[in-house]
């Protein structure tokens, strides 16, 4: 490994530990800011990688976090915003493939699509007004991106989702359990 890809790896489990506490906060909010810390450094561990779709969705969940948590008084709960994070999601995967020439491959369509599934199930999470229901969307989000960084071969992003997966089950029994 180059010490590039060490230092990369170092910054993915410091990002694998912003997401992991993100799934144990009792707020929307707390998931919020914690998540907003780990995909900023997620962006420059799948920058510094070459895993480019990666890189480009995560610096796009640190700017998606910083708009949900200040969602009263921008207005970000709205539709509008929804379908542009989704126009935005599509347009990083076309970019994938034509200004950062990923090979256009059917199994490169599907792997790339992966992170793509992931962002809009947690867009779909932040949206609702429980913290619950952000944990019901990392269900779904956190086994599309572990496929992901197990191909890009991101240390701290395989953990992470791996240990997000548990942590959601986790959350899901802890937190929200005793509410059913």
């Amino acid at each position: 490994m180059t010490p590039l890809e060490i230092v990369a790896q170092v910054i993915g489990i410091f990002a694998m530990t912003c997401n992991i506490l993100s799934y144990q906060q009792k707020t929307q909010k707390g998931v919020l800011c914690f998540q907003l810390m780990g995909g900023a450094l997620f962006c420059i561990n799948f920058f510094m990688l070459g895993a480019i779709i990666g890189g480009l969705l995560n610096a796009i969940a640190f700017v998606r976090a910083i708009l949900f948590i200040f969602k009263d008084k921008l207005h970000t709960d709205n539709n509008y915003w929804f379908v542009g994070f989704i126009v935005v999601f599509i347009i990083c995967y076309v970019l994938t493939f034509t200004v950062f020439q990923k090979e256009p491959t059917p199994i490169n369509f599907i792997i790339e699509l992966l992170p793509v599934i992931g962002m809009v199930a947690l867009t779909v999470g932040f949206r609702m007004k429980e913290a619950k229901h952000v944990r019901l969307c990392g269900l779904v989000s956190s086994p599309a991106w572990l496929i992901y960084n197990i191909i890009a071969f991101s240390i701290g992003a395989i953990v992470c989702e791996a240990i997000s997966i548990v942590s959601i089950i986790v959350g899901l029994i802890r937190l929200d359990k005793k509410k059913a």
